[in-house]
């Protein structure tokens, strides 16, 4: 097997994980403890294990090894609103030139939380939480004047109906 190397943003370090081995951390228990983080990421691993059959010692040695192959990350989630930024939009991109070249120049944007790689009418989506209306103009008008980006489409959330981090285990 090759090695890959995967960038832990948030940690801002590089792990190395061998291809597969992600899959192979993911029994029945390491699913349990992930939903059991999902639904609180500061649950002490004493009451972790209690929930999963394994002593505080052997969570603690599952989480590491998850948060080290990159699985999973433990994060504190923010509600945009209380924090001042009331704005929030999706922007589509069209590109041109190297897809993931843009990819990484548009996520190094502070303003920019979530970039993925697309299929259908845009080539890259992009979230972007904002402080007001001239905020995301300003944004947008970044956005623009990346090299390789032919257009944008800005796509306003007016109101959040559901966001969730619990999916992945089942």
């Amino acid at each position: 097997m090759t090695n890959r190397q995967q960038e832990t943003a948030t940690l801002g370090r590089r792990v190395t994980v061998r291809d597969g081995a992600n899959h192979a951390l993911l029994d029945d228990v390491a699913k349990q403890i992930i939903e059991q983080l999902q639904q609180d990421g500061r649950r002490p691993y004493a009451s972790i294990g209690k929930a999963v059959g394994l002593s505080e010692a052997a969570v603690r040695q599952r989480v590491q090894r998850l948060l080290d192959a990159g699985v999973m990350q433990i994060v504190a989630v923010t509600d945009p609103l209380q924090l001042g930024f009331p704005r929030q939009a999706m922007i589509g991109l069209r590109t041109d030139g190297d897809l993931e070249a843009v990819a990484d120049r548009l996520a190094e944007l502070p303003e920019v939380d979530y970039v993925v790689i697309t299929a259908g009418s845009f080539d890259l989506l992009t979230e972007v939480v904002c402080r007001n209306d001239d905020h995301l103009l300003e944004i947008l008008q970044r956005l623009r004047g990346v090299a390789g980006v032919l257009s944008t489409e800005a796509f306003v959330y007016l109101k959040l109906r559901k966001q969730t981090y619990t999916w992945g285990t089942a």
